[in-house]
């Protein structure tokens, strides 16, 4: 079994429980969905930058060097994603501050909605 197949299984597998957790109905879940796979989008991005085994990252000659730039692209989607994965933390406690569920659409399907239970009391 080759090192390439481990690491696309990995990021399939990855995804695959991304987009899962995404397509859930519950807020957390859908959090912990886009982060997976922005996890994923980052080890694709950084497979790409051919990492070869047993070699040094930067080698002697000046023909041919290690390409910095998946490097910096991951780097850079680490510092969003963990900016957005907070925003989205604060959006998903504002909802179910103000909603009082923590249901994706605002109301769980067969229960009252906010409003009619604020009109009830």
């Amino acid at each position: 079994m080759s090192l390439e197949f481990l690491v696309a299984s990995g990021i399939g597998l990855v995804t695959a429980t991304g987009i899962y957790l995404i397509l859930r109905g519950r807020t957390w879940p859908v959090v912990l969905g886009l982060s997976l796979l922005g996890y994923a989008v980052n080890v694709f991005i950084f497979a790409m930058g051919r990492l070869w085994q047993d070699a040094a990252p930067i080698l002697s000659a000046t023909g041919r060097v290690a390409d910095p730039l998946p490097q910096a692209l991951v780097l850079t989607a680490i510092v969003i994603g963990f900016a957005t994965t907070g925003f989205v933390i604060e959006l998903a406690l504002r909802s179910r501050h103000e909603t009082g569920s923590d249901h994706v659409d605002g109301h769980e399907p067969g229960h009252r909605t906010g409003k009619a239970r604020d009109d009830a009391a």
